[in-house]
């Protein structure tokens, strides 16, 4: 029926921030410290000139300590801005004194707008979610932002999704406009997820 997989999707991420709420703050900055570790040590990271990550917000799995190790390692990082249309434009994080407060919460990097084609230039591309399945199927918050935004980035570019360790594997319902992400990364190390058939 019209909606069910919609509904489905609500119930799973009502259940996975129910979680996520329930895990420490000590916990979670482990947690950030060890998928940190994970990333730097990936050989697609160690090599990309550019990675496009954004500023996690609430009992998302905290990136602060991530975003400063990639500028640490001489990596240019881009980060998202919220357009009106709920779409995604860029611009370059230049440490945390950078970054502003922007509408539903989030912070935003203040420099140059570099426009929604920006992250199709990045060699990594990190992106926020709730769960992802093993065949790269990524359950995010339900806005759409990141689906269109992975809609830009050319096939064969590094995309991963950063979790919980409980948030890999699971059977995540797919809808037509959602796109796939080929890696995710959790306090457990890095998870390459299997090839999905292409589209007919």
């Amino acid at each position: 029926m019209p909606g069910s997989q919609s509904m489905s999707k609500l119930s799973l991420r009502d259940h996975l921030v129910t979680g996520r709420n329930r895990v420490s703050l000590p916990e979670r900055q482990d947690r950030a410290r060890a998928v940190t570790a994970a990333l730097l040590a990936a050989p697609e990271v160690q090599r990309a000139a550019t990675v496009a990550a954004y500023v996690s917000m609430g009992s998302e799995p905290a990136t602060g300590p991530l975003l400063h190790a990639l500028r640490s390692a001489g990596k240019r990082v881009i980060l998202p801005v919220l357009l009106p249309d709920d779409d995604l434009d860029w611009a370059v994080y230049e440490g945390d004194d950078s970054l502003a407060p922007a509408r539903l919460g989030l912070l935003e990097p203040t420099g140059r707008r570099l426009g929604t084609e920006a992250i199709a230039t990045a060699d990594v591309v990190l992106v926020p979610g709730l769960a992802v399945s093993l065949d790269g199927a990524r359950l995010g918050r339900g806005g759409g932002s990141y689906d269109r935004a992975l809609g830009r980035v050319p096939l064969g570019t590094f995309t991963c999704v950063l979790l919980h360790d409980e948030e890999v594997g699971l059977d995540v319902p797919v809808e037509p406009h959602d796109r796939r992400v080929v890696a995710a990364a959790s306090p457990a190390g890095i998870t390459r997820l299997r090839r999905w058939p292409a589209r007919g």
